[in-house]
């Protein structure tokens, strides 16, 4: 199968304010994203996830952010980073969509949801302003909303977290985009608000034959609807994997430590893990292995020397950025 989206060592730095240094917040990233998969990224904040996300259409502010030269990011062939600004605005929304993070900041309180639905239609298929507001009632149907007739004239303020959720969703979706990047879809909703709108983004999905970036810290989101994963830790890929490998073969000992702090339904009293330490600043990644100062496994190469993604012998394609890869034998945690 043809790759839809690439993603080639792709680097996105800062430039700090007051002489603090520049900050590696993506930091030669890789991957591919498929026709009609759902591709996970997963990680803490502050591992590089969004930036990566809002990298790909080219909305990282510059300054004080810049893309450097020698990242690729590739859609349906064309290096979305050469792209004239009209010929990537012809790409953004229409062909590559996005749900951001906060549906409230997101959303422009001094417009109807109706009107903001019906804003792409407008712009990247040229409907007349009548039939564009057929179609944002359609889309707030589709996104069950209940009497969207209605609702199509109210304003932000007037829904509730899980409508306006759903609000995004229509406006990411009007113009039935091939790539759909969903950045934390279900933050700030309860649980079974989220339930509700990951069912919906799998149904969506189905019915338009669309591609899913699904951005989210949360591992129990990637086992449900997750096809394949990439796992991020500052700013560099740490392992990739289809989802049962990863889960069935968790081969970093950030994954590792990700899967233990997950809560189990077999053992609900069973005391969660925590991952000791905090992701370091990225103005000031840990040289060697940037994981080694909150590894439990962690021996002298990996402070000297930093991994690069090796194979494992787990599934073709699974492959992990550390040295237990080609020694094994001291996966033994110290004592």
């Amino acid at each position: 199968m043809s790759v839809l989206l690439r993603v080639r060592d792709l680097k996105t730095y800062f430039v700090t304010e007051h002489g603090k240094g520049t900050a590696r917040a993506v930091d030669d990233v890789s991957f591919d994203l498929y026709p009609g998969e759902t591709l996970g990224i997963v990680g803490e904040s502050g591992c590089g996830k969004t930036v990566t996300s809002l990298s790909i259409l080219r909305l990282v502010p510059e300054p004080p952010g810049h893309i450097l030269p020698g990242s690729l990011i590739e859609f349906e062939g064309r290096n979305l980073l050469a792209l004239s600004a009209p010929e990537l605005r012809a790409v953004r929304g229409n062909q590559i969509a996005m749900i951001f993070q906060e549906p409230m900041t997101s959303l422009n309180p001094v417009f109807t949801v109706g009107d903001q639905i019906a804003e792409a239609a407008i712009i990247h298929q040229h409907l007349s302003r009548r039939a564009a507001r057929v179609r944002a009632i359609e889309m707030l149907r589709l996104v069950g909303i209940p009497d969207p007739d209605e609702r199509v004239d109210d304003y932000p303020h007037q829904l509730s977290g899980g409508m306006r959720q759903r609000v995004m969703i229509a406006m990411a979706l009007i113009c039935h985009p091939k790539v759909l990047i969903a950045d934390e879809p279900t933050t700030a909703l309860d649980v079974t608000i989220q339930a509700q709108i990951l069912e919906l983004l799998d149904r969506l999905q189905h019915e338009l034959g669309m591609a899913v970036l699904l951005i989210t810290h949360d591992l129990g989101v990637v086992a449900g609807h997750a096809d394949r994963v990439v796992v991020m830790y500052a700013g560099r890929v740490v392992e990739t994997a289809t989802t049962e490998a990863l889960f069935e073969h968790p081969t970093h000992p950030y994954t590792e430590g990700l899967l233990a702090a997950v809560p189990r339904i077999d053992a609900p009293r069973a005391r969660l893990h925590a991952i000791p330490g905090q992701v370091p600043a990225a103005t000031a990644w840990p040289p060697g292995c940037r994981f080694h100062p909150r590894c439990p496994y962690a021996w002298e190469k990996c402070v000297a020397q930093e991994p690069p993604l090796l194979e494992t012998r787990n599934e073709a394609g699974h492959t992990a950025r550390c040295w237990l890869v080609t020694e094994p034998e001291r996966r033994a945690p110290k004592r």
